[in-house]
């Protein structure tokens, strides 16, 4: 009896099992298909190369002191408008005052002296006129009277050097502009060479670029140049200003810089770019070019969808290239008679049925 019902158990589960499936088959059968629509790689020559960079004002500066000391006052905020020559941190001076001071006094003393020693060389100068003194008393006399000008000089000299330290605990600003950056805090202990604030001269801008040695020949100064901001999406003309003959210190990246015209673009210092130099014809291939948009990346992995014979989508991975404006080139994975999928109505995954528009 307990054999037959076991059977019967086992019979009931594997009909459950069997109807699931063919309803899994079934739902699998009905969904509908993706509509996609697709594209051709363009295939030429491009006249122009793209590379990235970032924007900068022309006048810009990190303002440090030469002085060790706790900053007293900082009389500005990030974002605040300052004038050439306006106080911008103070720094504790006691040492220098005291400095000062000291100075001072060796200068009251040196003129004391120097008026004396001074008396005394035009006294037995006068005396040694009528022969009243001989040429050895003359001689000690004038000896005296000049080294007592020179410690004179030199107290005066040290004092010119002490009152030019307070330029370092008195930071100025160099130009007219905008605080752009504090990276000190007050009480904090300023040490010499490091950055306390950052300021720029808005309105003037640049743009700093690397470029790496297999284009470097290619960029000429002089050359004009078009330049994307895309965070604002918009183009802005632009020149080349500089190129880097050197990439020793960049790793193998030599520094480009193109100065941009004036545009009424809302422009900012930082804003990362897009640019576009002209390129020689003759120094550039045959490229397979398909456009940023349709490419699928997957951390480091970058692919495109194509359409199999069975009208299903295939993700292949490919290797890409350089970058000119919205295109990329495709070095391989992609041929130039291959056909891939642009958009698509609907989530695409490897192997999902789709029909074509």
């Amino acid at each position: 009896m307990q054999i037959k019902l076991y059977t019967l158990a086992l019979l009931t589960a594997g009909l459950l099992i069997s109807c699931v499936g063919n309803e899994d088959k079934t739902a699998t059968h009905k969904k509908a298909a993706i509509k996609v629509s697709l594209s051709s790689p363009t295939e030429g020559i491009s006249p122009f190369v793209t590379m990235s960079g970032k924007i900068e004002a022309v006048n810009n500066a990190n303002l440090s002191t030469r002085m060790m000391g706790f900053i007293n006052k900082i009389h500005v905020n990030i974002g605040d408008k300052v004038k050439k020559g306006q106080l911008l941190i103070s720094i504790n001076n006691s040492d220098l005052r005291a400095q000062l001071a000291q100075v001072n006094a060796k200068i009251t003393e040196a003129t004391a002296a120097y008026n004396n020693a001074e008396k005394d060389y035009q006294r037995f100068k006068a005396l040694f006129e009528e022969n009243s003194a001989s040429r050895n008393e003359l001689d000690d006399v004038t000896s005296n009277y000049e080294m007592a000008k020179a410690r004179l000089e030199a107290a005066r000299q040290m004092k010119n050097e002490t009152e030019s330290q307070f330029a370092y605990v008195n930071i100025r600003a160099p130009f007219s502009g905008v605080i752009t950056n504090k990276f000190a805090e007050e009480g904090t202990l300023a040490n010499p060479g490091m950055p306390l604030l950052a300021m720029e001269a808005p309105g003037a801008f640049e743009v700093r670029a690397t470029v790496p040695e297999s284009e470097i020949s290619s960029i000429q100064q002089g050359a004009p140049v078009k330049v994307l901001v895309k965070s604002i999406d918009k183009t802005i003309d632009g020149k080349v200003s500089e190129v880097g003959t050197s990439a020793k210190n960049t790793g193998g990246q030599y520094p480009v810089k193109i100065s941009l015209q004036e545009t009424n673009a809302n422009i900012l210092s930082g804003m990362y770019v897009s640019i576009q130099f002209p390129i020689e014809k003759t120094k550039t291939s045959q490229a397979v070019l398909i456009p940023e948009s349709a490419i699928i990346t997957r951390g480091d992995l970058k692919g495109i969808y194509t359409v199999s014979t069975q009208n299903t989508a295939v993700l292949r991975w490919i290797r890409t290239g350089r970058s000119y404006g919205d295109n990329i080139e495709v070095l391989s994975g992609l041929k130039a008679e291959e056909q891939y999928i642009t958009g698509a109505e609907g989530k695409l995954y490897n192997g999902a049925k789709i029909t074509v528009e």
